[in-house]
């Protein structure tokens, strides 16, 4: 096991890595910039060190100035948690010289990053693995004048994605042969402004479908498991708002299908450590493979919800070379999860709501967690996302859950900024919500229906 973990990140991320780590023994240093230095994860961490100025890309970005941090605190450890450099395209970089710099690394090889990095490369290696895929070109459009014959091959809608992407960036759908070079261009001019690289694919456009992820664990002896699904269909512009889990649109047949197909294709690529597929899912329930993340995922608390387990624990523990100890019919998911998103932002425009918070009182009470770096008197900078806290309920069905974090939003206290609470309320009790019965239009609709 480590000695000393260097957490490459900030605010709630951190904070459960720490937590994790000392629950291990494992001593935590915590890296800064100037704007975060009253921070809890600095406070809590057994060492500190300020690394640069608020913008990310001279601090939380900055890899050498995060490698000498490890170097001088005498880290032998590093977890990237999630964001900045995660989803950076410098992300397999960081991982390769933090491994050369003789400095394990929390995570999966470099070579799995990098691969599911791109998306068409990401594509090729599950097609080849036997994950199922949706119609669509064959790697890279390479010409524009080949959209049109692309688009009638596959079928109208078309979606157009960036190869570099994610989170919605460059992504535009097409329902119209006149719309496609204009849609390409902008979507391409995107996608060279966010990742530095305009590479586009095309696959057909499901109109109603689910977002459903499943949670891998893999260890360095060959041994891979999943821990079922997490239902991510609550979104606002491919932005996750709320997660649960298991979701309400899968049965047991379908659960078991998903999941071994997803361990069979990481048993063949030999990942290891803990990654996520993400599907989409079809009225009919067929199911598409769609991406993988290869961090710790926001939502992941929902999987240790109705598993049990500790999955940063299991990320430093598989790191650490330690066989998984676990078999799939070990797993077992019990009861329901539900993850509301707290953003600092208004409920109904969604703009930043940056600033000091004057009050803050969190819910508690059975089966209520908040994972947050947040407190009275702390301040959301504007600097970096907007989320202040995850808020988590369990219960023993999903009608208890969702009582239950109706209940916990109703407790919910943030005064001097805004938040998103106020939706969440909504969402609580929207029909289609509760009935278990939406698709990735929910968030849209309901604020066609609830539009103050």
């Amino acid at each position: 096991m480590f000695h000393r973990i260097l957490i490459a990140n900030r605010g709630e991320i951190a904070l459960r890595v720490i937590r994790a780590a000392r629950e291990l023994g494992v001593e935590t240093v915590a890296v800064h910039s100037t704007a975060d230095s009253n921070s809890l994860h600095v406070r809590f961490a057994d060492q500190s060190l300020c690394i640069g100025p608020p913008p990310s890309r001279e601090s939380y970005l900055n890899i050498p100035a995060i490698l000498s941090a490890a170097e001088v605190s005498g880290a032998d450890a590093i977890h990237p948690g999630y964001g900045f450099l995660s989803e950076n395209a410098e992300y397999a970089e960081f991982a390769e010289m933090v491994m050369h710099s003789g400095i394990a690394w929390i995570g999966p090889r470099p070579e799995m990053i990098r691969m599911m990095g791109n998306k068409i490369r990401a594509k090729e290696a599950m097609k080849e693995a036997g994950l199922p895929q949706l119609p669509g070109s064959e790697g890279v459009v390479q010409d524009e004048r080949d959209l049109a014959r692309l688009a009638e091959r596959i079928g109208f809608p078309v979606i157009l994605k960036a190869a570099a992407g994610g989170g919605g960036r460059g992504m535009k759908i097409v329902r119209e042969k006149e719309q496609l070079s204009q849609m390409y261009r902008t979507a391409s001019a995107e996608s060279l402004a966010a990742f530095g690289n305009g590479d586009m694919y095309m696959e057909r456009y499901v109109e109603r479908p689910r977002h459903i992820e499943i949670q891998i664990v893999a260890d360095e002896h060959g041994n891979v498991i999943h821990l079922g699904e997490r239902e991510c269909s609550v979104q606002r512009r491919h932005q996750k708002m709320l997660e649960e889990s298991p979701s309400p649109a899968l049965n047991e047949r379908l659960r078991e299908r998903m999941g071994r197909v997803a361990v069979e294709a990481m048993r063949k690529i030999r990942y290891n450590n803990v990654g996520t597929i993400e599907f989409l899912l079809d009225e009919r329930g067929d199911f598409y493979f769609m991406e993988m993340n290869t961090r710790i995922q926001v939502e992941h608390p929902v999987t240790e919800s109705v598993t049990g387990l500790d999955l940063i624990k299991e990320q430093i523990r598989l790191a650490a070379k330690e066989e998984l100890g676990r078999t799939q019919k070990s797993i077992t998911l019990k009861g329901h999860a539900i993850e509301c998103r707290v953003n600092a932002e208004d409920p109904v425009s969604f703009a930043p709501s940056p600033g000091l918070i004057t009050a803050y009182h969190a819910p508690g009470g059975l089966g209520v967690r908040i994972d947050s770096g947040a407190y009275e008197q702390y301040r959301v900078l504007p600097f970096y996302d907007s989320m202040v806290a995850k808020l988590i309920v369990y219960a023993d069905s999903r009608p208890a859950a969702i009582m239950r974090m109706r209940r916990a939003l109703e407790e919910y206290i943030v005064e001097g900024i805004k938040t998103n609470i106020p939706f969440h309320k909504k969402l609580l009790v929207y029909e289609p919500f509760v009935q278990g019965r939406y698709d990735t239009r929910l968030v849209e609709k309901l604020l066609a229906d609830n539009p103050n």
